[in-house]
């Protein structure tokens, strides 16, 4: 089927199909897309022993990542390669070891080349552990294509 016979959430799930099977960290982490749509990702990722910090919470970097790739995930449904410019996180409770963390990453903005997303994260009793939001750069190339993609990247 080509691009122009998909509506907007065949090819969000296209390009986040694409997108994860060539995902290494995320599928790594443990990570799993549980939706997609334009703008729009939901992941989510349970808290393994290897993740819990010496404090005995979930290591930020780990809710960091699920947050991150969420983003990407979001920034990327509309075939257009695109990247982060720009982040922060604000942490507001831990994550436990077995905590299924769901982060749900929503497009405020998306205009020209720029857009702005915002991303929470859950625990499985929908308390907040993290606010995260990104700034996302367009470059040129497909989501679909990489090599396409990285051919004009370095162009």
């Amino acid at each position: 089927m080509s691009d122009t016979e998909l509506n907007p959430q065949q090819l969000a799930e296209a390009c986040a199909e694409t997108m994860f099977s060539r995902d290494n960290a995320s599928q790594g982490l443990g990570m799993r897309i549980e939706s997609v749509a334009p703008g729009r990702a939901v992941l989510t990722m349970t808290v393994r022993e290897d993740m819990v910090q010496g404090h005995g919470n979930c290591h930020g970097g780990f809710i960091f990542a699920l947050a991150d790739s969420a983003f990407a995930f979001a920034c990327n449904t509309y075939d257009e390669a695109t990247v982060a410019a720009g982040c922060s996180i604000d942490y507001l409770g831990p994550g436990q070891l077995g905590d299924v963390l769901t982060a749900t990453a929503e497009e405020r903005s998306r205009r020209g080349r720029t857009g702005i997303y915002d991303i929470t994260v859950r625990n499985q009793h929908g308390h907040e552990v993290a606010l995260f939001r990104g700034r996302s750069y367009k470059i040129r190339g497909s989501v679909r294509r990489l090599e396409e993609t990285a051919t004009e990247s370095q162009a």
